[in-house]
């Protein structure tokens, strides 16, 4: 789950993590009221949509004056936001965040996010802030410095310094950025966070170091032991097939193709996306149903599939493990009985009773096309939308 950068920071702020004064504002007077409670001459205002790219795309202002705070948020608020991260479609921007100007020296960056491949966190660093971390990996990989994290032991204070002086700090800033980084981490690790992201960490002439702008995202499993945060889910910032989905505990996550795809098992679906491709086609997104296939979730499935636009097909492939293939394709059956199915649609069913299950999808007297196989009904499935 993602949060907004405001959130990040109200959470930041109860481990000691250094951010700028700010105020949230949903509205252009509670904009100009923020700006005069925070104080001072120069003041950001900043769009706040689950999306980077913010300030090209128009979405972060200077603001010299709480009435000009005003002026700029009550053209931010309700505009589409577009950005190489939201697509074209963009972001309705409800709510924009206020801070107070900082006297910025220098722009860094500092990230943890857990590495599979040693089963340890990292904390990364790298001095070309504002940049997108991906580009600096890809062009100057050598600007990133990375401290694996011992999970006995924690973050430790040596670490902390280490990536300061490879940042080129000194002094003060050396002691700022160290408790800074500490700080982040424990912020990190007590939240169950999958990701942390300061980008710009900046420094001021003064030496402080701060969180310029922050993203946090945190792992769904672990939301139970978070009520706190898991309250601040905006469900306007998530595909609306998503979060339907998750009301019927689908697995589905949308995408940019037009063959849906049905699907029982997290494996099975990767590898059934795979093999449309293969085929020359794009799936539409990724839908486990799970183990357990019924009616209901059937049902559940072909309505979220359908309500995509995009769909032009839909395969779907079961495997009868845990449940048997004569009752998923009954389930199918009875399913499309009470949903107005436009598109064409291939099944493959294989494993336990797979036969019985071809058998009584092709006397159901419903328009399906039986696949023998995966490769099979990847094919038949693109050449139906060619």
């Amino acid at each position: 789950m993602n949060i907004h950068e405001y959130q990040a920071k109200e959470i930041l702020r109860k481990y000691g993590v250094a951010v700028p004064g700010g105020k949230v504002a949903f509205s252009a007077a509670e904009a100009e009221q923020a700006a005069k409670e925070l104080g001072g001459n120069v003041f950001v205002v900043k769009a706040q949509i689950h999306a980077g790219g913010r300030g090209k795309g128009g979405g972060v202002k200077i603001a010299k004056s709480p009435a000009e705070a005003r002026e700029l948020a009550e053209k931010m608020l309700g505009m589409k936001l577009v950005t190489h991260q939201t697509g074209p479609e963009g972001k309705e921007v409800r709510k924009v965040l206020i801070e107070k100007g900082i006297d910025i020296a220098r722009e860094l960056y500092l990230g943890i996010v857990l590495d599979r491949s040693v089963s340890k966190l990292v904390v990364m660093a790298s001095t070309e802030g504002g940049v997108e971390i991906e580009k600096v990996a890809a062009q100057t990989p050598e600007k990133i410095f990375k401290e694996y994290v011992e999970p006995e032991v924690g973050m430790q204070p040596f670490q902390a310094r280490r990536l300061a002086f490879k940042l080129g700090l000194s002094g003060d800033q050396i002691k700022n950025a160290t408790q800074f980084i500490l700080a982040l981490y424990n912020a990190f690790a007590d939240s169950d966070a999958s990701l942390a992201e300061i980008n710009p960490l900046v420094v001021t002439k003064a030496g402080e170091v701060l969180a310029l702008d922050a993203k946090i995202g945190f792992d769904d499993n672990a939301l139970y032991r978070h009520k706190d945060i898991a309250g601040m889910r905006d469900i306007h910032e998530e595909d609306p097939l998503e979060v339907e989905a998750h009301k019927h505990d689908l697995n589905y996550i949308k995408l940019d193709g037009n063959v849906g795809c049905m699907v029982n098992g997290a494996g099975l679906a990767m590898a059934t996306m795979d093999i449309i491709k293969l085929a020359g086609g794009m799936p539409a997104n990724f839908l486990d149903v799970g183990g357990g296939a019924n009616v209901d979730t059937v049902r559940n499935g072909f309505h979220i599939l359908l309500s995509d636009p995009h769909v032009k097909a839909v395969l779907v492939n079961i495997f009868g493990g845990i449940v048997r293939c004569d009752r998923v394709a009954k389930g199918i059956i009875e399913a499309a009985k009470s949903i107005e199915i436009k598109v064409p649609m291939v099944i493959r069913l294989e494993g336990t009773n797979a036969e019985e299950a071809a058998v009584l999808l092709k006397e159901s007297g419903m328009n399906f096309e039986v696949a023998n196989s995966l490769e099979d009904g990847a094919k038949k499935v693109v050449s139906m939308i060619r």
